[in-house]
């Protein structure tokens, strides 16, 4: 039916809204419980690190293959959507937060890889284009509360965690009310944790995955310091006046656009020759980007994070295309949702990395660091003509 695609689309993007709510406010949450600059990195890797532990459990339980994934999709939203409001309660601490992110981000397992899920199942011909609208959805929803915080910038920071928990509520809702089980769906066996390892038996799973890695080493690090990138500017050109919330949710939001984009495209020249071209061209940003954090020009530094945010997404839906393609199709939601356990156990590593090793004196050429998950994506995939 013509309305399931929009469906899995709002909802994916609404409940993902969940995923960086705290580090749009994470300014307000810093003042009030008296941090440092760096607990916005602890902040991020707290839902990352759920999210991998979420995405371990359901992957050796098969769950994504064993349950219905509307309904898998909608419980997990309603109880991240839960979790995450609780961070309004008063009297909580930097070390509950930390615990209610981590939380949330356990439950976003049952969100983003089952997301995917669904639409491969309804739509295994032409699956590039629909996840690439689906990736756009969670690139949306991961600026959304940034733009929130924008509009909301005279009322209290819990206003913005409280809305991504509606927000979620209802994405779930819609999910179970208005998606069935599509026609691709196989009923996974009993629990299978070899299907943990199974996968990556097969040469072109393991290149597709790699690629995949390389990816994400850089993906999630860029999008957590963009507002980091943009506030440096406006300390070293304070005539900048840049408007940080707003510009951190343009930047990151015009992703969704080149999500739409690879993945149309993709049915015309190839998914792997389009994810190859993306993951090239973000490579080179990072290479070039000492050129550009501190323009003179406000303006220069803006087209040019809009040039890599492009760049930096849209070889993401191309990446869990290919993984879909090439797994066991009784395997297929584990596949995808232990590759994303493993993409998202990458980003802790850039992201504290970056966090550790960046100085006033070398904010110009710490992104250089995120050349390397590119690089060793294109070394994966050099050469596989058959994926």
């Amino acid at each position: 039916m013509k309305r399931i695609l929009p469906v899995i689309v709002l909802s994916q993007f609404f409940c993902t809204s969940l995923w960086f709510a705290g580090n749009a406010v994470m300014g307000d949450i810093a003042k009030q419980l008296q941090l440092e600059p760096s607990y916005l990195a602890y902040l991020t890797s707290a839902v990352q690190l759920g999210f991998i532990t979420g995405t371990l459990v359901f992957a050796i339980l098969s769950i994504a293959d064993r349950f219905s994934s509307a309904r898998v999709f909608f419980i997990c939203a309603l109880i991240a959507a839960f979790i995450n409001g609780l961070a309004c309660l008063p009297g909580t601490d930097a070390t509950t937060m930390l615990i209610l992110r981590y939380s949330t981000g356990f439950f976003l397992a049952g969100i983003y890889p089952v997301g995917m899920k669904i639409a491969s199942d309804h739509y295994p011909q032409g699956l590039g284009k629909a996840l690439g609208f689906l990736v756009g959805a969670l690139v949306l929803g991961t600026s959304f509360p940034h733009l929130l915080k924008s509009l909301m910038s005279a009322l209290p920071w819990r206003y913005v965690i409280l809305s991504t928990s509606v927000l979620a509520a209802l994405g779930g809702c819609a999910m179970v009310l208005l998606v069935p089980d599509g026609a691709g769906r196989k009923q996974g066996s009993a629990l299978n944790p070899a299907a943990f390892v199974k996968s990556f038996g097969n040469k072109q799973f393991r290149a597709a995955a790699f690629g995949y890695f390389g990816h994400m080493w850089e993906l999630y690090a860029f999008w957590a310091f963009v507002p980091v990138i943009l506030s440096a500017y406006n300390t070293r050109y304070t005539e900048a006046d840049l408007n940080v919330p707003l510009l951190s949710f343009l930047i990151i939001g015009v992703g969704a656009l080149a999500c739409a984009g690879s993945g149309t495209l993709s049915q015309y020249k190839g998914v792997k020759n389009v994810a190859v071209l993306a993951l090239a061209i973000s490579c080179i940003c990072c290479l070039v980007s000492p050129l550009f954090l501190f323009a003179g020009s406000a303006w220069i530094l803006i087209v040019f994070l809009l040039v890599w945010s492009i760049a930096v997404i849209a070889d993401s839906p191309l990446f869990s295309t290919l993984v879909a393609q090439n797994a066991d199709q009784q395997l297929k939601g584990t596949a995808l949702t232990i590759v994303n356990c493993i993409g998202f156990a990458i980003t802790i590593v850039s992201i504290q990395l970056i966090t550790a090793l960046r100085t006033v004196e070398n904010e110009r050429y710490i992104y250089l660091i995120l050349a390397v998950g590119p690089v060793l994506g294109l070394v994966a995939l050099a050469g596989k003509k058959k994926i």
